[in-house]
């Protein structure tokens, strides 16, 4: 993750400028807490003036209702320049993302293929645009033809190109991005103001910010705690009367305040949109503050093998020839059946086939027709022209493709299939008609450093399982491997829908990633689906997160930034209750202690006096705020741990520190407020 100061200068301006237009009443309703600071505010500014209507009396009782007033106002403003500058930095990235989009010239296609200039914003979902080098694709949209590097720095910050073609997962191209070599004909897929870019800005920006479920769950408590200390404060006037007790409205009005969440109230707005910012830095784009949270409470991770837990360049390292067949006929049989396979693992056959002095005519088999590989029948090959026909794929789908034309497995296969999957490997068997050949072995790797990961998430309470369409022996060597909890062999798309559907059934929250159409369905159904940017565009549309890196294994991290969200709002939340319990015992005696002087009592701090008492903790209260931005920003740190010590360990931290932390800063704020009283006479 990109580190960058938290306030920049150009951030403070704006932030300051905000603060001051979020006092609007209409934004201020928006968090009921802060909005009742406001109306203290004006409360307390009109008896500054007007300091009689209640029947407050005493000696320069303007002045001290002034101060209060004053302290208010820098209260709400502490907590609008605290969501002015999550605020900020959001809009910040999102002044970058649009100096990207450019008012590009598109060369529109028509049916016969000539193209004319138009500018990129009249382009309709639909139409067919040609992309050349040096061209900027004017928005999203799928290759259909051609085979190009695409440099998508602007956006991902990746300086290097990446290749987009049509078909296959990595035929999805985005506005903004840049040709660097070749052609692409590419369809628009959607209308302008909707590209993946646009969606990006207004995001980042907040524009589409929404409360998530624990966000608005604890708004909820907020409002309820508020709405009891107000009718403890308006029932404790007439007790104070009874009581032979003078209270002026403004210090009921500050103990209100003192009394209420405003330090979370205050925060609880700018940690959302801080933790959505962090994700962004992250280079994940969250369609919704939902999302971010829902990490934080995921319980199973669900995780394709090959791209993620391994590095996916299977390569061809060995021919094993079986039955009767000699290693040379393997050979053969295995180059003629990738000649026309594009993909990786098919053209390292014909380079390892080649290495090893296999030599064949292509020109012989150009009127061959190739077989792709499919999800259904996980087998691919050449029929050609004669009729003889050539496969390669998983043993289980060649061995019930010989048995259906009266053919049948020789002997040695199993212990073929066997040998490479228990060292980690793929095995692919070769068949020609109704015999089998012999089996290739793929080599795949695992990434360094999973392992240790893979415990992290443990930790955390979290269970990882890996999805592969390998067969279950080497299914299950690369999960040893690699540490994962469970692993699901053999799977198709319709597979890890149901392993979705069984771990929510059971009451978990569900996490994956994927890049492909066939992984839209599972994307959709997760509760938390980070779609690869260089996916399709039905992957990143299912989704609720996109990855701009495309790095499957970014999962895991995502995770625990979903996690420090929960935790930061948490721990601040404990931290600003605890504050409340000291400002109790600097106002309440402070309030009484003229009236009733046994109340004197429960002046532990020692404050000098009545109203430098209930200043002082006006003014800790307002400082506060600020004070917390710099953690709002960055979150609190997580540690995997067990929820029991994770909550033990913010108790004695924020808890504790909650209740310290008044103490010793209202006892400091007295001692630099009470010469200041007495100069102004308000002693």
């Amino acid at each position: 993750m990109s580190k960058k100061k938290i306030i920049t200068g150009d951030i403070l301006k704006d932030a300051i400028k905000g603060a001051f237009i979020k006092l609007n009443p209409k934004y201020m309703m928006k968090n009921p807490v802060m909005f009742v600071v406001e109306i203290g505010f004006v409360i307390t500014l009109f008896l500054t003036f007007f300091p009689y209507v209640f029947g407050d009396k005493g000696e320069n009782i303007r002045g001290y209702n002034g101060l209060v007033s004053f302290i208010l106002l820098i209260t709400v403003l502490f907590a609008n320049f605290a969501e002015a500058v999550a605020e900020g930095r959001g809009k910040a990235q999102a002044e970058s993302l649009k100096k990207s989009r450019t008012d590009a010239i598109a060369k529109l296609l028509d049916s016969k293929g000539n193209f004319k200039l138009i500018n990129a914003a009249k382009l309709k979902k639909g139409d067919i645009v040609l992309v050349e080098t040096g061209d900027f694709i004017p928005n999203d949209g799928e290759v259909i033809e051609g085979l190009a590097s695409v440099d998508e720095s602007a956006i991902t910050g990746e300086s290097a190109p990446v290749l987009k073609e049509s078909g296959g997962d990595f035929g999805s191209v985005t506005g903004g991005t840049k040709v660097v070599s070749d052609w692409l004909k590419v369809e628009i897929t959607v209308t302008p103001g909707e590209s993946f870019l646009d969606k990006m800005i207004k995001l980042v920006e907040g524009a589409s910010r929404k409360k998530s479920p624990n966000e608005i769950a604890l708004s909820t408590l907020l409002v309820a705690l508020t709405i009891i200390f107000l009718i403890v404060i308006v029932t404790l006037y007439p007790m104070a009367n009874y009581s032979k007790v003078t209270i002026q409205v403004s210090t009921l009005i500050a103990l209100l305040v003192c009394l209420i969440p405003t330090t979370i109230g205050g925060l609880l707005s700018a940690i959302g949109i801080a933790g959505m910012d962090r994700v962004t830095r992250f280079n994940v784009i969250a369609m919704s503050g939902k999302a971010v949270e829902a990490c934080g409470d995921v319980d199973t991770m669900i995780l394709d093998k090959t791209g993620t837990i391994t590095y996916g360049n299977r390569l061809a390292a060995e021919f094993i020839p079986v039955g009767r067949h000699t290693l040379e006929e393997l050979r053969t049989e295995a180059l003629i059946s990738s000649i026309k396979d594009t993909t990786p693992e098919g053209k390292s056959v014909i380079e390892l086939a080649k290495k090893q002095g296999v030599s064949i005519n292509e020109d012989d088999y150009k009127d061959a027709e190739f077989v792709e590989f499919t999800a259904q029948t996980r087998m691919s090959g050449m029929n050609l022209s004669n009729g003889v026909q050539i496969r390669k794929g998983a043993s289980d789908s060649i061995i019930k493709y010989v048995e259906k034309i009266n053919g049948k497995a020789p002997t040695d296969l199993e212990a073929a299939v066997i040998r490479v999957a228990s060292a980690g490997g793929t095995p692919l068997t070769v068949c020609v008609g109704n015999e089998i050949f012999g089996v290739i072995y793929l080599k795949d790797t695992v990434k360094p450093g999973l392992t240790a990961r893979f415990a992290r998430l443990r930790e955390m309470g979290i269970k990882t399982i890996m999805c592969t369409g390998d067969n279950p022996l080497t299914a299950a060597t690369i999960a040893r491997e690699a540490g994962v909890d469970d692993f699901v062999a053999e799977c198709k798309p319709e597979d890890k829908i149901a392993v979705i559907k069984k771990e929510q059934d059971l009451g978990k929250l569900v996490a994956m990633t994927g890049d492909g159409t066939n992984d839209a369905p599972a994307l959709a159904m997760a509760d938390v689906g980070i779609a690869m940017n260089s996916g399709t565009t039905a992957a990143k549309e299912a989704a609720n997160m996109v990855d701009l890196d495309s790095d499957p294994t970014k999962i895991l991290e995502v995770v625990e930034i979903g996690k420090q969200l929960l935790i930061t709002r948490g721990a601040l939340t404990t931290f600003s209750i605890a504050n409340d319990v000291a400002k109790y015992f600097a106002i309440i005696p402070a309030m009484f202690a003229v009236g009733i002087a046994r109340m004197n009592v429960l002046n532990i701090m020692g404050l000098s006096t009545p109203h430098s008492a209930i200043l002082s903790a006006l003014i800790f209260n307002a400082i506060i705020i600020p004070a917390l931005i710099p953690i709002t920003m960055k979150g609190v740190k997580y540690t995997p741990m067990k929820s029991e010590a994770l909550l033990r360990r913010n108790l004695l931290i924020y808890g504790l520190g909650g209740l310290i932390a008044p103490f010793v800063g209202i006892k400091l704020l007295d001692l630099a407020v009470t010469p200041l009283l007495r100069i102004l006479n308000l002693g």
